[in-house]
């Protein structure tokens, strides 16, 4: 994937992990940018522990890997700031 659409798809599934996480009004449009494209590289690496392959472009299965790493990370520095 192009920049473009890294920026795009990070955004998107930054937005939708902070919903999840009911983390939407501490963040904004960057951080959730920056949330979705670390989650997508977590999710990767996650999946790989399992044998599956990572996000490989703008499709269904790319976007649940990369929202179950954003997920994981906005867990992670939540029990982190407790």
């Amino acid at each position: 994937m192009g920049i473009i659409l890294w920026i795009i798809f990070g955004g998107l599934v930054g937005w939708v992990a902070s919903m999840i996480m009911k983390t939407d009004a501490q963040q904004g449009i960057l951080l959730n940018v920056v949330v979705g494209i670390i989650g997508a590289a977590l999710g990767g690496w996650i999946m790989s522990l399992v044998g599956k392959g990572g996000v490989g472009g703008f499709n269904l299965y790319s976007f649940l890997v990369a929202l179950l790493g954003a997920v994981v990370l906005i867990w992670i520095v939540k029990a982190l700031r407790r």
